[in-house]
């Protein structure tokens, strides 16, 4: 069967401004080079590019698809590419979040940036995260930092918020609304009725523009590494919040909680907020489960 490669634009990364028409010129410039049919795709709507590369998958030939964005752009063209054996899916960032490639070493994240690599790199089937039949190729998680994740994008449409001072914003709003959520929470044959700020499920290992919560961290040992952080008091969030980013969970045993398994379920009376790879869903029951080896990545030449 014939190889096809597929480029994935979503024409709003990296802002309203971003770096459409640049990466759109880079990728056309390499694209005649190829050997091979090629076709770049804008996205234009949510879940579109899902949409796009499943369809194509569909087709039985095989098929290469280089996300043209953000981590929440290779999030949509993991969730099209998965379960299908013919298509590999790889990262080309150019958004604002750039995470998931930092979970190969950050001495490798510029070699996602050349077209050429990634063209010619190695095909290897790394993990996904099931959430409720939404995939999550990094990091999901529900609490303090989902909601934040929800209002940095309500706050960075405000014309005089953005950037920096749109994550601050959300934050702030968010401690003062409250830090704790009541949740049960389900592992392997044991159940608790617990408050918790956070709870994350970690296929990756970066997520939040540098926060690394679990460092070992490894996308395709068929664990989930999960992180249980407790109710704690609002004036406890900065060090608990700092320990947290640079993965120092261990010093904190009485606070958060480390489990390495398959499937997690997380309950509530109420609707949540759930965050997959920095995209958001509501919800009153998420339930994560680990897909061993669930979708084919494509690796740059000279990192794997």
């Amino acid at each position: 069967m014939h190889m096809k490669h597929l480029f994935i634009i979503n024409p709003v990364a990296g802002g309203k401004k971003g770096r459409f028409d640049e990466t759109e010129r880079e990728i056309k410039e390499f694209a005649r080079t190829l050997d091979a049919p090629y076709e770049i795709y804008i996205t234009t709507a949510p879940m579109d590019a899902a949409r796009k590369v499943a369809e194509e998958a569909e087709s039985g030939g095989s098929l290469r698809v280089y996300a043209c964005g953000g981590d929440g752009t290779l999030n949509e063209c993991a969730n099209g590419a998965a379960m299908h054996p013919n298509t590999a899916v790889t990262h080309y960032p150019c958004g604002t979040g750039n995470d998931f490639i930092r979970t190969f070493g950050k001495e490798n994240v510029a070699k996602f940036r050349d077209l050429r690599a990634l063209a010619e790199g190695n095909i290897c089937p790394i993990d996904l995260i099931d959430c409720n039949g939404r995939y999550g190729i990094n990091i999901c998680s529900v609490g303090i930092d989902a909601r934040v994740a929800r209002d940095v994008h309500k706050y960075s449409k405000t014309p005089i918020i953005g950037g920096a001072t749109a994550y601050v914003t959300a934050l702030v709003v968010n401690v003062i609304r409250g830090v704790r959520q009541r949740f049960r929470i389900t592992v392997g044959d044991e159940c608790e009725d617990r408050e918790v700020t956070l709870a994350c499920a970690c296929n990756g290992r970066f997520y939040g523009g540098g926060f690394n919560p679990v460092p070992d961290s490894l996308p395709d040992d068929g664990i989930l590494e999960y992180l249980i952080i407790k109710g704690v008091s609002r004036i406890r969030i900065p060090f608990i919040t700092k320990a947290y980013a640079k993965g120092k969970y261990r010093e904190l045993e009485g606070t958060i909680t480390h489990i390495r398994g398959e499937r997690m379920k997380i309950e509530s009376d109420c609707e949540f907020v759930v965050n997959i790879d920095g995209e958001v869903i509501n919800t009153d029951v998420i339930t994560f489960n680990i897909i061993h080896k669930g979708v084919n990545f494509i690796f740059p030449t000279g990192t794997v």
